[in-house]
């Protein structure tokens, strides 16, 4: 998944002002507790980043 493809994923599913704080406050438990964008930067692949929010925020399977 590329990057900008995460970045519209993540704004349609969670609106741009709370997408751009997930990414920057919430600490991703099945990610060893980096934030995403920690997690990004370290060179984790965005999709396993948007699986990893999508599970911890109860985001319907159909939409991952």
């Amino acid at each position: 998944m590329r990057l900008t493809e995460f970045r519209e994923l993540l704004h349609t599913e969670f609106g741009a002002g709370r997408a751009d704080a997930l990414m920057r406050d919430h600490r991703l438990g099945e990610l060893d507790g980096v934030t995403g964008d920690a997690a990004i930067e370290a060179g984790v692949d965005p999709k396993d980043v948007w699986r990893a929010l999508c599970r911890e925020f109860d985001v319907p399977r159909e939409r991952w």
